[in-house]
C-alpha cells in the first residue's frame, strides 16, 4: 500500500518523476564501473608489491605524470572506476601527481570512451582525436601543477582497513571497504546531479547557443551539473546541435574530469581539502585545453 503511495505520488509529480530517473539512471549507470574500479584497486592493493609500481613509473613529475596520463588509456571505465584506482596508487606509495594525472586521464582516453565518441560522431574523425589531445593535455597539465603547487597536508591519504592474513583476505577487505565508501559518495553525488537538472532550465540552453564565449561556460558548467558517465556523454553532445564544436568539446573534456558525483568521490577519497582545490583548478584547465585543441583541430 505504502509502495503505491509512492508510485502515485511520482506520476502526479512530474519533476519529482524526472528526478527520481536521472537519480536512479545515474547511480545504475555508474555503478559497474564503480565496481570495476574497486576490484582493481584491491587487486592493487593485494596482488601488486610497491615496489613493482615505483619502479614502473620515473621519479621525475615531468616524466612520471604524462606515463600516468597515458597509462589511462588501457582502464575500459568512467571517472567512477577511477577514483579508488587512483587512491589505490596513492595508498601503494605512487606519486599523488602521476596518480592524479591518471585519474584525469582514465576515464577521457580509454577505447571505450573514444569508441563511443566515434560513433556519437560519424565520419568525424577530428571530434576523437580534439578529445583524445585536449583530455590527455589537461591531464597532464593538473598533474604538473599538483607536482608544483600541491601540499600534503590538502591531501587525506586514503585510509586502508585492517586485513586478515594472506593476499585473498586483503583483496577482500579492501574491495569491501571500498565499495561501501566510494558507493555512499556516489549516492551523494547522484542526488546533487539528479536536483540540479531538475532545477536548471532546459530553455536557458538555447539563450546562450549563439554567444561564443558564455555557450562554451554554460555547457562546461551543464557537463558539471548532469554527470553523465563518460561512455554516454558524446551521444549527449552530438544531440546538442545548437552549439558550436567547441562548446561541445569543453563538454566532453570537462564531464569526465569534474563533475557533481566525481566530486563527491574525490572528497570521500582523499578528502574535502583536497576536492574544493582540485575541481575548480581542473575545470579551468580542462576548458582552456578543450578551447585551444578547438582552435587547433576543429
Amino acid at each position: 500500500m505504502g509502495q503505491r503511495f509512492v508510485v502515485d505520488a511520482i506520476e502526479d509529480a512530474p519533476a519529482l518523476a524526472t528526478w527520481a530517473t536521472i537519480f536512479v539512471s545515474i547511480c545504475i549507470q555508474a555503478l559497474p564501473f564503480l565496481v570495476l574500479g574497486v576490484v582493481l584497486s584491491a587487486a592493487l592493493m593485494a596482488f601488486v608489491p610497491p615496489s613493482l609500481i615505483a619502479r614502473a613509473l620515473p621519479r621525475s613529475p615531468a616524466l612520471s605524470v604524462p606515463m600516468a596520463g597515458a597509462a589511462g588509456a588501457v582502464l575500459p571505465g568512467c571517472e567512477c572506476a577511477s577514483v579508488p584506482v587512483a587512491g589505490s596508487l596513492v595508498a601503494r606509495g605512487v606519486a599523488p601527481a602521476a596518480a592524479f594525472a591518471f585519474l584525469l586521464a582514465a576515464p577521457a582516453i580509454n577505447p571505450v570512451v573514444l569508441v563511443a565518441t566515434a560513433v556519437a560522431f560519424p565520419g568525424k574523425p577530428e571530434v576523437v582525436f580534439a578529445r583524445l589531445i585536449a583530455s590527455l593535455a589537461a591531464a597532464i597539465v593538473m598533474g604538473w601543477l599538483w607536482a608544483r603547487f600541491g601540499k600534503a597536508e590538502w591531501l587525506r591519504p586514503p585510509r586502508r582497513p585492517s586485513t586478515g592474513e594472506g593476499k585473498l583476505a586483503v583483496f577482500r577487505d579492501s574491495a569491501q571497504h571500498d565499495l561501501l565508501h566510494a558507493g555512499g559518495f556516489l549516492v551523494v553525488g547522484g542526488l546533487l546531479a539528479a536536483t540540479m537538472n531538475v532545477v536548471v532550465p532546459r530553455s536557458w540552453l538555447d539563450a546562450v547557443a549563439d554567444q561564443p564565449v558564455i555557450s562554451v561556460l554554460a555547457l562546461a558548467g551543464l557537463a558539471v551539473i548532469l554527470a553523465i558517465c563518460s561512455e554516454a556523454d558524446a551521444f549527449v553532445a552530438a544531440s546538442l546541435s545548437q552549439f558550436s564544436m567547441t562548446s561541445r568539446l569543453a563538454f566532453l573534456v570537462v564531464g569526465p574530469m569534474v563533475d557533481v558525483k566525481l566530486i563527491a568521490l574525490q572528497a570521500g577519497t582523499f578528502g574535502r581539502s583536497f576536492a574544493v582545490r582540485f575541481a575548480p583548478v581542473t575545470f579551468v584547465v580542462a576548458v582552456t585545453s578543450a578551447v585551444l585543441t578547438a582552435w587547433w583541430l576543429l
